[in-house]
């Protein structure tokens, strides 16, 4: 099946975020767009705001009759949807063009010079960043990004039809096997989906072929300590905050943003700001920048840009500030992540004291690197773990949130559920707070979020009870 042959798309698993932007870019072309997820969130009432339709029971007759016409809709799904699911099974049975998400994302890129941004992580930031620099560039961009961008508050970019695209390379599955890309970046290559892969080795070796996709007329971007773990076959561009290609020189911290001189071969850009905080972030940049230069921005148009760059959701996400009191919010679920991202609050926090929450996200994810993650959240003050997410798998005996627990060195460490997660709270001593993880821990966020406003924030009213109260005991 071929685009021009598409008469309307069902998505199963449409509230997905790779999958909403699907949906979306399907939307914008006004093709009919419905599908079916799991539970209703922020995400997939947007879907309906834009005129979408979304149900959440798997049930045949909420189908809607436009996407029972077996020779014209496209049925797009995502690898977390479980194999017993009716909707999907009844499409495959019938004879209609079923295809995962990567294969429709290849199909969509093919006829576009394509920007593929891989790795185990720093996808996200990175191709947002990329997209953010590009849309104002003489040919502009359209973009697919896993996660909501605070500039545009939505997770896709749409240019003009010669525009280069922009596409997060998902190794998940070997996703990111479907594509072609003609510039391909590596932002990291530490072990992870270990329960697709079986071992860092056979990873490595997919990453390698994939790498080996980009033809010899264009471009591979890697983080320099990537490239050491790889044969990309050509030779590439490196990047790493000193040791590099393209580097950052003179980093330091101007009022909470991360300031450096950026230099590649001849360019040299003075004052680059990234307003959004950590040093994974500065190599997030130096990545953007790069491949900017070399789809020919200038220089000062790059920095100017550049900081008006606000992240994603979910990305180092200041969600409450006071005088007294932070919460930010980040989607980490690696320890490498999660290591780095303590790293930079740290920098930004000094000696003030961080309570981490985090929620693991898969039994298997919790498995393969427990004594990691332990080490990682050792870093913070105190540590609240809560239950593990499972995702897409089945438990694995044995294997719970307290294989982590019993590894850490810290002494404040607490296991919780998110029923007894606030009897916790009140119990300690709040000053920055970090939510952490991929599961459904971003749901916690708003009623700790609130919490902490009731908290740190009275009202004008709780604060006259409490002068009275003051004025009172004086008298007395």
């Amino acid at each position: 099946m071929e685009l021009k042959e598409v008469n309307s798309v069902y998505f199963i698993g449409i509230g997905g975020i790779g999958m909403s932007a699907l949906a979306r870019w399907f939307h914008a072309k006004e093709t009919p767009v419905a599908g079916y997820d799991k539970t209703e969130s922020d995400l997939t009432k947007q879907l309906v705001e834009e005129g979408m339709h979304v149900h959440y029971d798997d049930q045949l007759d909420l189908i809607p009759d436009t996407f029972l016409d077996k020779d014209g809709t496209l049925v797009v799904y995502t690898p977390a949807v479980p194999t017993d699911h009716i909707e999907l099974n009844y499409f495959r049975d019938s004879g209609f063009n079923v295809k995962k998400r990567s294969e429709v994302l290849g199909m969509i890129t093919d006829n576009h010079f394509t920007i593929a941004v891989a790795g185990t992580h720093g996808k996200t930031t990175t191709s947002s960043m990329i997209a953010h620099l590009l849309s104002v560039s003489r040919k502009g961009c359209s973009a697919f990004v896993g996660g909501i961008m605070t500039n545009t508050g939505t997770n896709l970019m749409i240019g003009n039809d010669k525009a280069p695209i922009v596409v997060e390379a998902d190794e998940y599955d070997r996703s990111f096997m479907q594509l072609n890309p003609n510039y391909t970046v590596i932002t990291s290559l530490d072990p992870d989906h270990l329960d697709i892969y079986g071992d860092e080795t056979a990873m490595l070796d997919t990453y390698e072929e994939f790498v080996k996709k980009t033809p010899k007329d264009g471009k591979v971007l890697m983080y320099s300590e990537a490239g050491f773990k790889i044969n990309p076959g050509n030779k590439y561009t490196s990047y790493a905050i000193r040791q590099g290609d393209a580097v950052a020189d003179a980093l330091r911290i101007v009022n909470g943003a991360f300031v450096f001189t950026y230099r590649y071969g001849m360019e040299k850009i003075s004052d680059v700001y990234v307003e959004v905080p950590g040093y994974h972030n500065v190599l997030n940049a130096l990545a953007a920048i790069t491949v900017a230069i070399d789809m020919g921005m200038d220089g000062k148009e790059i920095r100017k840009r550049m900081k008006t760059y606000a992240g994603v959701k979910r990305r180092f996400e200041y969600v409450f500030r006071s005088p007294h009191a932070t919460l930010i919010d980040d989607y980490a679920h690696h320890p490498e992540e999660i290591n780095a991202f303590l790293k930079s609050v740290r920098s930004l926090a000094g000696k003030r004291k961080i309570t981490a929450i985090f929620q693991p996200h898969l039994y298997s994810r919790t498995r393969d690197f427990k004594a990691a993650f332990a080490e990682a959240l050792d870093k913070a003050d105190e540590v609240i773990l809560l239950d593990i997410y499972p995702a897409r798998e089945q438990p694995i005996p044995g294997i719970t949130s307290k294989s982590i627990f019993d590894l850490m060195d810290n002494e404040k460490k607490y296991l919780e559920t998110k029923g007894t997660l606030f009897d916790r709270l009140d119990k300690l001593n709040l000053d920055i707070v970090l939510t952490i993880g991929a599961g459904d821990i971003d749901r916690e966020v708003p009623k700790i979020e609130k919490y902490m406003k009731d908290k740190f924030e009275p009202t004008t009213a709780d604060e006259a009870s409490s002068n009275e109260e003051t004025k009172s005991e004086d008298d007395e």
